[in-house]
């Protein structure tokens, strides 16, 4: 190999990124530390970006209807003010919605569960009737009710501490995570107001570090995902609308109860990709077996038959076209996401998923027509 510049300078770099992963293996821990203490300090600045974004979304089609095509001072902050009030705004019809039928549901529930303790009884007392081996098994059960009680009030003892401790700790954690927010809120404040000029700066500094055509590409694939994400934080919102209307609309004309709360909580789960609505199914179906537990089996039917409608229909057409993504990549991304990082991971991986799928289809349609244009050079 020929030492020229070039050649020297890229061995620098290998032996530069050689040292730094020695040292960084040696001192991983140390290292690990160090990345917890700056992820620490930099969460409410990130928390600031997750809802600059989230708010950029509604806010950009506000900004749109105000005065299109003209700059005015007050347009950014009147189209961020009612962003920011139209969020609170849902959150607060929910609220109302949500919380009388919350607590009209508590007291049906206050009402039915001594029923349905009874009924209960009622049903293990004709087991045992009709069963009196399980009697028998029970009844040989020897237990030393002296060390129970000894370890019940050791327990107590010990814990007194502990749940002071704790109750203690969860109080620093609440503060601690409102103060977090807050600082987060008031960045994503900043970032909203002053959005162009930071793009600008960030532009300007790129293009001074890197070369035109790296500093190009980065842009290409900043827009492309800031579209993507945008749009499936559209998608998301809207298909969970939809869902949660289905099963209002299903449970009110097969006259179910907890049509609101059940209708409310399927299509908040449901901005959990695919597959959080079925808490949303566990919770309803756990309500209505107390009522009546028919009318828990009908609503579980009920459930999967608007799920399959759901899954098949409108997800992938509402979210998948959204993103530009494939309906089976678009549960390969749930599932891989789910199994990595959890209900963030299903949140993240989908719009991930599609700015990959994109870059890749991009390449490989670049690849091909370059393939065939040497192909058809060599024929002539």
């Amino acid at each position: 190999m020929e030492l020229n510049r070039e050649n020297v300078k890229k061995i620098k770099g290998i032996i530069i990124f050689t040292v730094v992963a020695v040292v960084v293996g040696i001192n991983y821990r140390n290292v690990l530390e160090l990345a917890g203490a700056l992820f620490k300090m930099m969460l409410p600045f990130l928390i600031g970006m997750v809802i600059a974004f989230i708010l950029n979304v509604p806010m950009r089609k506000i900004e749109s209807f105000i005065c299109p095509g003209r700059e005015k001072k007050w347009k950014r902050p009147l189209s961020l003010t009612a962003a920011i009030l139209a969020v609170l705004g849902v959150m607060l019809v929910v609220i109302l919605v949500v919380v009388p039928e919350l607590f009209r549901t508590l007291v049906m529930l206050q009402e039915s569960i001594p029923a349905f303790l009874e009924e209960v009884q009622r049903q293990a007392q004709v087991i045992f009737a009709t069963y009196p081996e399980i009697v028998n098994y029970i009844s040989q059960v020897e237990v030393d009710w002296k060390q129970t009680l000894e370890g019940i009030l050791s327990f107590l003892g010990n814990g007194a501490g502990t749940v002071l401790s704790t109750t203690f700790s969860a109080a620093m954690s609440i503060v601690s995570g409102i103060a977090t927010f807050g600082i987060g809120f008031i960045f994503a404040v900043y970032i909203l107001l002053q959005k162009e000029i930071l793009a600008r700066q960030i532009k300007k500094f790129l293009g001074a570090f890197l070369k035109d055509k790296t500093a190009g590409r980065i842009f290409e694939i900043s827009a492309l995902a800031e579209k993507t994400f945008s749009n499936f934080l559209t998608g998301q919102c809207l298909e969970a609308v939809i869902l949660g209307l289905m099963f209002f609309l299903t449970l009110s004309i097969f006259r179910m109860p907890y049509a609101v709360l059940i209708g409310v909580l399927i299509a908040f789960t449901a901005l959990i990709p695919m597959f959080g609505a079925f808490i949303g199914c566990a919770v309803g179906a756990f309500l209505m077996l107390i009522v009546n537990p028919l009318q828990a089996l009908a609503f579980i039917i009920i459930f999967f038959v608007l799920q399959q409608i759901e899954g098949n229909l409108i997800y992938p057409h509402v979210v998948g076209n959204s993103v530009g993504l494939p309906s089976i990549w678009v549960l390969v991304a749930v599932t891989v996401g789910g199994s990595a990082m959890g209900i963030v991971g299903m949140l993240i991986f989908i719009p991930l998923c599609s700015v990959g799928y994109s870059l890749l289809k991009d390449e490989v349609n670049r690849r091909t027509a370059l393939k065939n244009s040497r192909r058809r050079r060599a024929a002539k």
